[in-house]
């Protein structure tokens, strides 16, 4: 079975890129090009099993930094200074440029919640009733970490036996209903519970879909206390997410 995933949690390769400069501390203008190459092809591997909309342009950009890292490594001098630097410098300027819009984008959020915990919203005005929310509730937890953490699953799976390809046709639904069961008898589990040490791969893959799809629909939330915890999942009733569209 092929899932598709067509969500818009995966915000686009500069996104990742960004992540994972952050991730090292380091500033955007110092990139380490040799680490986050490595780091995003290992990300690039999971979206693409995850078969992602927008995968081509995590390939461009994964090619760009291959290419990067390529001359760095084996420096050419008549080329070193005329090709390198441009492509990177290229680089830079356009994470630069989408982590000023990105900024701006979260300073936007901020101020319009602020703006609807002020201004109630009337009564009289009738709320959807169907239909997924407006924003997508992550917490403290980006989505590059949940990917992050899917990636260190499958890592642990493969150290314990060889990579099968073992057909699996579970419905995400199937999923989602074993999790929200799973979070409204425990409250909160941790990520990593969700699942089991023998599970095929393609199984593995479902339920991390399905994860998504509750943050998507507003019923999940994703909490994480440090950098490379233990990520928490908990439980969001649709009420609440409502009362908080309306505090």
């Amino acid at each position: 079975m092929t899932f598709k995933v067509d969500l818009d949690v995966f915000a686009g390769p500069l996104d990742l890129l960004l992540y994972l400069v952050k991730k090292h501390e380091v500033d955007v203008t110092e990139v380490p090009i040799a680490k986050v190459t490595e780091e995003f092809i290992a990300y690039l591997e999971i979206l693409e099993e995850l078969a992602i909309d927008q995968v081509g342009e995590f390939v461009e950009l994964a090619s760009v930094l291959l290419e990067i890292k390529a001359r760095a490594l084996v420096p050419r001098p008549e080329e070193q200074e005329e090709v390198v630097e441009p492509i990177r410098e290229d680089l830079v300027e356009k994470l630069l440029e989408y982590k000023q819009f990105r900024d701006a984008a979260v300073l936007l959020e901020d101020r319009a919640r602020e703006w609807e915990a002020r201004f109630i919203r009337s009564h009289t005005e009738e709320l959807p009733r169907k239909g997924p929310p407006a924003t997508i509730h992550f917490a403290d937890v980006q989505v590059w970490d949940l990917v992050g953490a899917l990636t260190r699953v499958l890592e642990r799976q493969e150290r314990r036996r060889p990579r099968q390809i073992i057909q699996d046709d579970t419905p995400i639904e199937v999923h989602i209903e074993s999790i929200e069961r799973m979070l409204k008898d425990k409250g909160k589990v941790a990520f990593t519970t969700l699942f089991d040490a023998d599970m095929p791969r393609m199984r593995i893959v479902g339920i991390f879909l399905a994860a998504l799809e509750l943050v998507r629909r507003g019923n999940l939330l994703t909490r994480q206390e440090q950098l490379f915890d233990e990520i928490w999942l908990e439980y969001r009733s649709p009420t609440e997410a409502t009362s908080e569209g309306l505090s």
